[in-house]
């Protein structure tokens, strides 16, 4: 580890913040991926807010876009690992899928083209249970490894496009990544303490609860980990040698329901949670909302749909052992109040 230089692309983003603060105090040096310079300070204030109040000199940023070659050579030289976390993530529906399925797989091919140039020697690619767990009707048993999204399915843009950024990257390697070891971890959603106001669409979603902008919760399960053990797999997946040529689902437990998220924040979090609400929505008037909110249309795919994953992998094989879901959640919610990113909180604030 002794000044190792690890590259981290999108520091800017939630998990990579999270990433850079877990591999700093654990005594790399990073170096980061911003699109401009004039995110250093919001990547510097995100760590400061996680407690790294010094980094003298470990950080270094560089100047680099999924969607253009130049600047991957310069940002990954000299680089023992590469965490590729920076991917598009739209709230809602672009207008052509190919907004985010070329960006994520090129991208993806990028980084990796130039780490293998380089002589880097191991990706972790951030991919998503977006590239396990779409396009089918009833699957009773857990999603695993195993697994991948049935892209003959109802798939949305953005699930789309992690699957095929991620097949892309294991058929590099295949074909021409000589030397270069690839890992891949697939986060389901992502909660956790949020560093400053860029943070994840899961995050949003507790954020619209609490402000009262979701009216009645809907009919969906989804799976949630804490982006601090997301950060915690990553550098897992970088250095233990049984992680070369694996993917690993990160999840805290069993999947719950958007009512579950609701009845938690309402228990834990007193009057902060005061318009929660636990009204649940029957599923045709979702699909009404849908007919003028794109945003609502994107989850019509998987209303009423219950699925469930295992975690089973990353604790047998990496001894990763996350946070209950609960305790993510809660501590999401606290980090929202606390950065005074909700209605009240900000009129308090002012």
């Amino acid at each position: 580890m002794a000044n190792e230089l690890v590259l981290v692309t999108g520091g800017s983003g939630f998990i990579g913040a999270h990433c850079i603060l877990q591999l700093l105090n654990a005594g790399y040096r990073v170096r980061t991926t911003i699109r401009s310079l004039k995110r250093e300070p919001d990547v510097r204030a995100m760590l400061k807010q996680g407690g790294l109040a010094q980094i003298d000199g470990q950080l270094t940023f560089a100047i680099a876009d999924l969607e253009k070659d130049a600047g991957w050579p310069e940002a990954v030289d000299r680089c023992d690992y590469v965490l590729h976390i920076a991917s598009p993530f739209p709230p809602g529906m672009p207008k052509n899928e190919d907004e985010l399925i070329v960006p994520a797989r090129e991208g993806t091919l990028r980084v990796l083209r130039a780490g293998r140039n380089a002589g880097v020697r191991r990706v972790v690619l951030t991919s998503s249970f977006a590239a396990i767990g779409y396009g089918y009707g009833h699957h009773p048993a857990p999603f695993d490894e195993t697994d991948w999204t049935d892209l003959d399915g109802d798939v949305p843009p953005y699930q789309k496009s992690k699957t095929l950024a991620e097949h892309a990257a294991w058929g590099f390697i295949a074909r021409e990544g000589g030397a270069l070891e690839l890992s891949v971890v697939n986060p389901v959603g992502v909660f956790g303490p949020a560093l400053g106001p860029d943070y994840s669409t899961s995050i949003l979603i507790v954020q619209r609860m609490m402000d009262g902008a979701i009216p009645g919760v809907p009919q969906l399960w989804f799976g949630a980990v804490d982006v601090r053990d997301v950060a915690d797999l990553h550098l897992r997946a970088m250095t233990n040698p049984a992680a070369k040529g694996e993917r690993f689902l990160a999840l805290a437990g069993d999947f719950l329901s958007m009512l579950d998220v609701a009845q938690i924040l309402r228990r834990r979090m007193g009057a902060s949670a005061k318009r929660v609400t636990t009204r649940q929505l029957p599923n045709f008037l979702v699909r009404l909302a849908a007919l003028r909110d794109p945003a609502v249309k994107l989850i019509l795919p998987e209303l009423g749909k219950k699925k469930n994953a295992s975690n089973e992998k990353a604790g047998r094989m990496l001894g990763w052992s996350p946070r209950t879901t609960e305790e993510s959640i809660v501590a999401t919610a606290e980090s929202l109040v606390r950065l005074g990113l909700l209605k009240d909180s900000a009129k308090a604030a002012a």
